[in-house]
């Protein structure tokens, strides 16, 4: 055995070891006649309070199963699953919201519901779910996890400054354009203080959807070089080109140096009620940071503007109410210890199998789209959403058909990062040409679809 090897090995061990350290290192105790279900999660802060006290009602709900969480936040989930499994330790469920379903369940590492649940709950689920929520965890026909709540993507704009340009919300890509002319605000040196509106680069997913495009088709061929993608995209670089590269370029890098993360939206100084831009695209999760900035303005006395929220505006032959979607999902390990468990956990958090008033209250509290109609349509998330307004918009995208997540396809975190890049490269490289990016890149990803698919 060579050195290299020998500690290979060791790192393996060690992490198995830290993997097993995580599952035991906990003060609860769990009661005699339970079974326990450990599951691993990701969230943080004050998120991670929210999640402690689902489990805590969870936990109080019945006599049967005991959920004890281990927080694995970083980047690096994907490694400790897979030595845990190795290891024959796995968890009995975790929450994910990366591509990775696909990858994962190719590995054999995934348990489908089909082994968890029986035939009629399976159908209930396909059934029950939006379409949106549906096809996060769909592979092969089969479903491998359970979306528990959806990130959905929408316009936040301005409204105090719409008001004053008697502007209205923006009905097509092309009334963004004059949104990013009229409402960019340049000081008395040439400094540019605000943009009307700017793409995202990173968010070609969600307007090729609304352009009318598909990224791959039924037969698993990738078509990000169809016309509509190319359309969205040559749309989106033509921002750089009205405004230049180099500024967009340097006006997005402000937005990373703003103070703790602040919402570019929002306001970034006492002298004016306005922020960075007048009309910006992000997930539902904002509306709390909103209603924050508005408050803490109104209690310093200071100007505060009112927001609105629309769907992304499609070009006549788009799709309406369309974009991309994406969301948390449980998924079981192969090699689980407590399935019945963990599927019970699920339908408590989810709401499904009749649990629709408990996911009323986990989705209120952590500020979450919930993944089913029959759980919105509660008394208690209506008066939610009247005391929440912005989140009502959210919310009905997540019943479109339109709202489309990254296909679910091994590869798809390789497919996710390419069309990504494309978008950035159209962005800061006005001599790109969308086709032959979108091109290039297609075969990319369809030789690595192909390899990781054998």
């Amino acid at each position: 055995m060579t050195a290299r090897t020998v500690s290979i090995a060791i790192l393996l061990l060690l992490a198995i070891a830290i993997v097993a350290f995580d599952f035991f290192d906990s003060s609860e105790s769990i009661p005699e006649d339970r079974e326990e279900v450990i599951f691993w999660h990701f969230w943080g802060g004050e998120d991670r309070e929210v999640v402690d006290g689902i489990v805590r009602r969870f936990n109080d709900s019945q006599e049967e199963f005991f959920v004890r969480t281990v927080a694995m936040p970083g980047n690096n989930l994907d490694v400790k699953l897979f030595l845990s499994v190795t290891g024959g330790n796995p968890p009995d469920l975790i929450n994910q919201d990366d591509p990775i379903v696909a990858d994962w369940a190719h590995r054999g590492a995934l348990l489908p519901l089909d082994e968890l649940a029986t035939p009629q709950e399976v159908e209930e689920a396909r059934q029950w779910l939006f379409p949106a929520a549906r096809k996060l965890t769909e592979y092969g026909g089969r479903m491998y996890g359970l979306c528990n709540a959806l990130d959905i993507r929408a316009l936040y704009y301005n409204m105090t400054l719409f008001d004053e340009y008697n502007l209205k919300p923006p009905q097509s890509p092309d009334d963004l354009m004059q949104i990013a002319e009229q409402l960019s605000l340049v000081d008395i040196d040439g400094r540019r203080q605000r943009f009307g509106y700017l793409p995202d680069s990173r968010r070609l997913w969600a307007w090729g959807v609304v352009f009318g495009g598909d990224f791959l088709d039924s037969t698993n061929r990738v078509t990000a070089s169809d016309a509509e993608i190319i359309e969205a995209l040559a749309w989106m670089q033509s921002f750089s080109h009205r405004f230049g590269p180099d500024e967009v370029a340097a006006f997005r890098q402000g937005d990373q140096s703003l103070p703790g993360k602040i919402f570019p939206l929002l306001p970034v100084s006492e002298t004016s009620p306005h922020g960075r831009y007048a009309v910006i695209m992000d997930g539902q999760w904002r509306v709390r940071d909103i209603a924050r900035s508005q408050q803490a303005r109104r209690e310093a006395g200071l100007a505060v503007a009112k927001y609105g929220v629309c769907a992304l505006p499609a070009p006549p032959d788009g799709r309406p109410r369309a974009g991309w979607v994406n969301g948390n999902f449980f998924l079981v390990p192969r090699g689980a210890k407590n399935r019945r468990g963990a599927w019970a956990f699920m339908k408590f958090w989810t709401g499904l199998g009749g649990h629709e008033v408990d996911a009323t209250k986990t989705c209120v509290a952590g500020g979450w789209i919930p993944v089913s109609q029959n759980v919105v349509d509660q008394r208690e998330f209506q008066e939610y959403l009247k005391s929440e307004p912005l989140f009502c918009e959210f919310v009905e995208l997540a019943a479109s058909s339109n709202q489309i997540p990254i296909p679910v396809i091994p590869g798809a975190p390789y497919f996710n990062r390419e069309i990504k890049n494309v978008g950035g490269n159209a962005m800061i490289d006005l001599d790109a040409s969308p086709a032959e990016l979108l091109n290039a890149a297609s075969r990319r990803i369809q030789e690595q679809i192909d390899r990781v698919g054998k």
